[in-house]
């Protein structure tokens, strides 16, 4: 495994700068993600390291060595596709082992570690099919472990599993997540999906306009956005944010309840809210409406668990608050995040 590190680089193509002068450092063996919308230089900053995109401008080092000018054969990095380029006329077996022939492996060193890498991913059953006869999550197992027979001192994975159904993604993401911690090998996966970002990352990168907005643990990044970007990004409904007093303060939905479900001695906010449309999703319930005094007219969500018995109506008026401490409080013209003495 290596340590990756970025300095200062930049892709421009024509006018548009797709990366803007991104410094970033993984550690050793770790999880990285890259977490961000379409369009936002993710994927041309993974390439970039693969040495598939020439940088404009910066460096990249790849244990501690300057691979900046170097082709991707020469650094040692393996790198797994959003659409996997699977060789379709060839078995499962010659997919694997493709890399290693191109090396000059001997026959006999290649069948040990295609047997190797198809046991690690459980695919030994299916060596002798083609890709066609495969399904998507095989698919995906065919192409890590293409990807790993080489034994890379870096892992690029590019959106490897948007072509699977939801099922499926949540079972492969956890496969996925167990292989890199069996393997140790420094890892930086690409994906505009939050919950895999969340679910999966040792940290997260967030991305936007080709620039990094924070990088931070999962939780910290979730629970403490360094500006409206990320705070808005992260979270499924996204955080409330109301202006007041020249700022705009935010909150987590799941932070905004019924203020008698908060127990004795927390320090609340108070909000009337008046109720629009519920929608019930089961486990829990996105209650939309309007907060009243002090901040009038202004359009929030709650996300209240199933485990809570209350009673919420369309067309009323409910007492609802957010605990002091989980609020956030944002510059009102730059977005960046506002530390209060009291955080």
């Amino acid at each position: 495994m290596a340590q990756v590190e970025i300095k200062k680089i930049s892709k421009h193509f024509g006018k548009v700068k797709a990366v803007d002068q991104v410094d970033l450092e993984t550690r050793e063996g770790e999880f990285l993600v890259l977490l961000g919308p379409s369009g936002c230089g993710k994927t041309t900053l993974l390439r970039m390291i693969a040495g598939i995109e020439e940088p404009t401008s910066g460096d990249i080092l790849i244990g501690g060595n300057v691979v900046t000018n170097v082709p991707p054969r020469a650094r040692n990095i393996a790198m797994v596709f959003q659409s996997y380029a699977l060789y379709p006329h060839m078995t499962v077996y010659k997919n694997i082992a493709f890399p290693l022939r191109t090396r000059g492996f001997e026959k006999k060193a290649i069948r040990a570690k295609v047997e190797w890498a198809a046991t690690m991913f459980g695919i030994e059953r299916l060596l002798e099919r083609k890709p066609r006869e495969l399904s998507g999550g095989e698919r995906q197992r065919v192409a890590l472990a293409r990807a790993m027979v080489r034994e890379p001192s870096v892992f690029l994975l590019d959106e490897p599993l948007s072509n699977l159904d939801a099922k499926l993604r949540t079972s492969a993401r956890e496969e996925l997540q167990q292989f890199q911690r069996n393997i140790g090998i420094t890892t930086i996966y690409v994906t505009h999906d939050q919950v895999e970002a969340m679910g999966l990352g040792d940290r997260i990168v967030v991305m936007n306009k080709g620039t990094v907005r924070q990088i931070g643990k999962p939780r910290d990044v979730y629970q403490d956005p360094a500006d409206i970007f990320v705070a808005t990004f992260l979270g499924s409904p996204p955080m409330n944010l109301i202006e007041r007093d020249g700022a705009l303060v935010g909150f987590r939905p799941e932070s905004f309840l019924p203020a008698d479900v908060f127990a004795e001695g927390n320090v609340l906010e108070p909000f009337q809210f008046m109720v629009t449309w519920i929608e019930d999703l089961g486990a829990e319930r996105l209650v939309y409406g309007d907060v009243g005094y002090p901040c009038p007219h202004r359009h929030v969500i709650s996300k209240v668990s199933a485990s809570i018995p209350v009673t919420v109506e369309p067309g009323k008026s409910y007492p609802f608050a957010v605990r002091a401490a989980d609020l956030r409080y944002f510059d009102k013209d730059t977005g960046v995040r506002k530390v209060m003495s009291d955080e």
